[in-house]
């Protein structure tokens, strides 16, 4: 429920009159319906055009006692859990921009508010990119960072996070900080991330970029079951193929492994074939390996890949439909699933059991990193027992279960973070970095 506006409807346009003036005329409004986080309704909309008027309008909250929660493209707004209130949604949108460097520059100074995809657009101008692939279409570096999402290249490069050289964010009084620059620096950048905003307003950051790689391949496995990935993905690390991603999409019609068709074999190996990716039968899994790099030594290691997973296996130029895609729709119960990659199968099978029935995973299947979604109907107790079993299982195995988004219903009934270890040491930097507790109450583990 939002709290009454301060002070009355005279306190209600002193606010909306400071943010303009703060702001411009053009970018600041009172919210509208579509204006909210997770299902909390914000009552301002304030889009700063620089760092300095993003710390006045947190100088402008603090001196009225108002919540501010920053916003993005607004790609992952209804992730995690719904702040206990937002007055001012500080949209990032004009905290955009990237820093001009020289083409064989290892870094690039990137504004927040920037989307991935122009960042990427402009890098490869110069033959550059940053070796991120997150699947959030839209998405801006700030809201890349602070969901910490990443995509199927954080098997080689790690997620955006891991790449960061610097940042500069503004604490919740308003003061421009800046985090890096050494081991200490960057520990306490990445603090930030995946704080959902509840730590800091992102303003921009420092990445490092690297060339855009001369051959790309795709080659795909068609796959049955969880233990049949878990062997499949061992034998491509061992075999020390320095694969950049290594994905897996399972659907959920995906059961036993149909019986061997040796005809169906030949054709797949006829000339007429190459570069085809075949479509299997229905409920077909596909473990997909991308490789990088010069074209000579990408081809030498696609031979070597396609002789350890056998005639089944298929190369292509061009990504697979799902690649870098979530395998949940709006409405459904999101859940990401962590845990060692030679646990996967544990995960996987536990989850089955626990639902009845196959769920579609997708996900970083090298890493041991995937997606799963529930169907929207489904009960909220139901969702629950199928948590807490899964949980049961990967907390013996040093891995987690996070709800991502969810509908209210289950929202209200689920833990969305299930046990955390390290909630104690949240508590204190929440208390070091925002001790009011203004940017997004309650979005943190723990109601922080």
């Amino acid at each position: 429920m939002v709290p009454p506006p301060p002070a009355g409807a005279s306190g209600v346009r002193d606010i909306t009159r400071r943010l303009t003036e703060i702001c411009g005329p053009r970018f600041a409004r009172l919210a509208g319906p579509a204006d909210e986080v997770a299902g909390s309704t914000a009552r301002w909309v304030a889009v700063p055009g620089g760092p300095h008027a993003a710390a006045q309008v947190l100088r402008l909250a603090a001196r009225h006692d108002l919540s501010v929660v920053p916003r993005g493209a607004g790609t992952k707004i209804d992730w995690g859990a719904p702040p206990e209130r937002v007055d001012i949604m500080l949209d990032t949108g004009r905290l955009a921009g990237i820093g001009h460097q020289a083409p064989d520059h290892g870094t690039a100074e990137i504004g927040a508010g920037t989307p991935l995809r122009a960042v990427q657009a402009i890098l490869e101008r110069t033959g550059r990119r940053l070796a991120l692939d997150t699947p959030s279409p839209g998405a801006t570096l700030g809201g890349v960072l602070a969901a910490d999402e990443a995509g199927p290249l954080r098997h080689r490069h790690g997620t955006a996070c891991d790449q960061l050289v610097g940042l500069r964010y503004l604490a919740a009084d308003g003061e421009l900080a800046e985090a890096g620059g050494g081991a200490a620096g960057l520990a306490e950048a990445r603090l930030l991330c995946g704080s959902e905003g509840a730590l800091g307003v992102l303003v921009g950051a420092t990445l490092r970029v690297q060339a855009v790689p001369a051959a790309r391949v795709w080659v795909t496995r068609p796959v049955w079951t969880p233990l049949e990935v878990h062997d499949l993905i061992q034998a491509v690390l061992a075999a020390r193929l320095d694969p950049a991603a290594i994905e897996l999409d399972l659907p959920v019609g995906t059961g036993c492994r149909p019986r061997r068709d040796r005809r169906a074999e030949s054709m797949a190996l006829h000339p007429s074939m190459t570069g085809r990716v075949p479509t299997g039968p229905a409920g077909t899994g596909s473990l997909v390996v991308l490789l990088e790099g010069g074209p000579a030594e990408v081809a030498e290691r696609t031979d070597r890949l396609v002789g350890l997973l056998g005639s089944r296996a298929t190369v292509a130029r061009a990504a697979p439909p799902w690649w870098r895609s979530y395998p949940f729709a709006p409405g459904d119960t999101a859940l990401r699933l962590e845990v060692p990659m030679t646990d996967l199968h544990a995960a996987v099978y536990a989850l089955r059991d626990a639902a009845g029935g196959p769920v579609p995973v997708r996900g970083s299947a090298g890493l041991g990193v995937v997606h799963a979604a529930l169907p929207g109907a489904m009960a909220p107790s139901r969702v629950a027992s199928i948590l807490a079993a899964v949980r049961g299982v990967l907390l013996a195995r040093q891995g987690r279960c996070v709800v991502l988004a969810a509908p209210p219903a289950v929202r209200r009934t689920v833990d969305l973070w299930g046990e955390r270890a390290d909630l104690a040491h949240l508590r204190a930097v929440k208390q070091h970095l925002d001790p009011t507790h203004r940017l997004a109450p309650g979005r943190l583990p723990g109601g922080l």
